[in-house]
């Protein structure tokens, strides 16, 4: 073998591995490079823009469709949802809200929070209250328990206190019965018909020497006479009205009788149809007035202080702190079963909205050629380069058969 010609078998092997090597390489770039059509005399040169630049938008497609199709399936979606729905995690969430909430509430300067639940107050008290009330009075049981209860515990038993009964005397005989008011009761009693009936009342019903004194003088002349002295004489007889209450002890007489009333003292069957008539007319009063007592007192009230005073007491109060856990953890297995029974069709339907595919599509499509190209490289760069390296190798090989098929043939 002539050595002056091993350039001959040697420049096969390496000139492979540097075509192939180089080729691989500048095919790799073309797949992203460039990044713009190229045009020469109005005319676009071919193999530019690079592959994926030119067909980004199928490109943008295919990869959403792989995904949605292999990746976001349905059932893995729901699967998902899971485990990020586990009732650790909801309720840790919802017990985030809630003390956001009260915390919100405490911080709240302008009053929202209180304007929205006077509302709410204003709005049950004043307008579903009284319809709810006017339907449930119609039943003849309406609040039959609570009001025989209030009946027994409270009417039944209350008794005057000496304190009271001494109140309640004064105020009946300055108030309700004063000496004037007994003067002008007598005179409209003493009638010239009233005076005849109780005279000859007086003559038949009575025996004895009343029978006497009845029959020959009567009871005509002298209640005549009160008559006209009460009414010709008013301050005198005032003044003899409240010596004879005075004398008779009708203040002591009266406290003593108002402390000793009671219902208690009432017959059995008394006491019962009293309080089934409390019953009645409290049951018709609501369903007759209820409406308007419950608007008056509405309108009469200021909600939005009411309001404010009950969510300071709220956000302040440590039942409602402790309590915040368990509402949170019953609110966390109500949306677990909820979950259980509705989680595929509820994934169904989320699935158009958030339009997963069309977010992939136009996020794939938004991306430049060279932020694409680096992202890719990114996540396959080793890959890449190992092909690369592959053609090299490759050329180097068959550059190896093209030296061995020279060398046998100049054998």
């Amino acid at each position: 073998m002539d050595w002056s010609h091993l350039w001959l078998y040697v420049s096969p092997p390496i000139l492979g591995g540097v075509i192939g090597y180089f080729t691989n390489d500048i095919a790799i770039k073309m797949l992203f490079r460039p990044y713009r059509a190229i045009y020469i005399g109005g005319r676009r040169l071919p193999f530019t823009p690079g592959l994926i630049p030119r067909n980004q938008e199928r490109l943008a497609k295919n990869i959403s469709d792989t995904i949605m199709g292999s990746l976001l399936t349905p059932e893995e979606l729901q699967n998902l949802a899971r485990r990020l729905l586990k009732t650790e995690r909801v309720q840790a969430a919802i017990l985030w809200l809630l003390q956001l909430a009260i915390e919100q509430v405490k911080a709240d300067k302008n009053d929202k929070s209180a304007k929205v639940v006077a509302g709410i107050l204003r709005d049950l008290l004043g307008e579903s209250l009284p319809r709810l009330l006017k339907v449930l009075a119609r039943q003849e049981d309406f609040l039959e328990v609570q009001i025989n209860q209030i009946f027994d515990q409270v009417l039944l038993e209350l008794q005057l206190s000496e304190e009271q009964a001494t109140r309640l005397a004064d105020w009946l005989l300055e108030v309700v019965l004063p000496p004037d008011i007994l003067r002008q009761a007598i005179v409209d009693f003493l009638t010239d018909r009233t005076i005849q009936i109780v005279d000859e009342s007086f003559r038949e019903k009575t025996s004895g020497t009343y029978w006497v004194v009845a029959n020959l003088f009567g009871l005509r002349n002298t209640l005549s006479r009160l008559r006209t002295f009460c009414l010709d004489e008013k301050e005198a007889t005032n003044t003899r009205l409240q010596e004879l209450i005075q004398d008779l002890q009708m203040r002591d007489r009266l406290k003593k009788i108002l402390q000793n009333l009671s219902l208690q003292n009432l017959p059995i069957g008394t006491v019962r149809q009293l309080r089934k008539t409390t019953r009645e007319s409290v049951r018709h009063y609501l369903q007759t007035s209820g409406s308007d007592l419950l608007q008056g007192l509405t309108d009469s009230v200021n909600w939005e202080n009411i309001a404010s005073l009950l969510l300071n007491r709220l956000s302040a109060s440590p039942v409602v702190s402790s309590s915040l856990e368990v509402v949170s953890l019953e609110l966390a297995l109500i949306l677990e079963r909820y979950l259980e029974k509705d989680l595929e069709a509820i994934v169904a339907q989320v699935i158009p909205i958030l339009s997963i595919d069309q977010v992939i599509v136009d996020r794939v499509k938004s991306t430049s050629p060279a932020d694409l190209e680096a992202a890719i490289e990114g996540i396959v760069k080793n890959e890449l380069q190992a092909i690369v390296t592959l053609g090299g190798v490759l050329g180097f090989i068959v550059g190896l058969f093209q030296t061995g098929f020279l060398f046998f043939n100049n054998l």
